[in-house]
């Protein structure tokens, strides 16, 4: 069994926001799979997905604060400049980081980590909504 669709994420301040519960309510298909996989992909350039520590918000903190200082705003060698200050580096950001994520789907749910959720990063000051395509292969 193959289910593709396209969801929404709310729009979110600058920063690392966990969105596991967001992106599951938005696919309730999920718990017709036994085993499988799925793949979320971000339709963006300036924010990001990857998975980390789901219950304090420090380390969420921790991730901004350490990219602000390997990528930062108004470098001098940037010269992607006008789409404002945060723009380039969120574009790098984003590489850097990722814009999918594949997961283990096991009775139904995602087979994450005790400590382990989805992370929206969203680099820009204002980056609206977000779109994800997600994809369910399995049985």
């Amino acid at each position: 069994m193959v289910i593709q669709k396209e969801i929404g994420l709310k729009p979110k301040p600058r920063g690392f926001h966990i969105v596991t519960s967001e992106i599951l309510n938005q696919i309730p298909e999920i718990t017709e799979i036994e085993a499988g996989i799925v793949n979320i992909f971000i339709k963006h350039t300036s924010a990001s997905l990857t998975i980390n520590e789901n219950v304090s918000p420090d380390v969420r903190e921790d991730m901004e604060t350490h990219l602000n200082k390997i990528i930062p705003e108004n470098a001098h060698h940037y010269t992607h400049t006008f789409e404002g200050s945060d723009d380039m580096p969120a574009h790098i950001k984003s590489s850097v980081l990722g814009q999918f994520l594949t997961i283990p789907v096991t009775e139904g749910k995602l087979n994450l980590g005790t400590w382990q959720g989805i992370y929206l990063g969203e680099h820009r000051d204002y980056g609206g909504s977000r779109q994800i395509v997600v994809t369910i292969i399995g049985e």
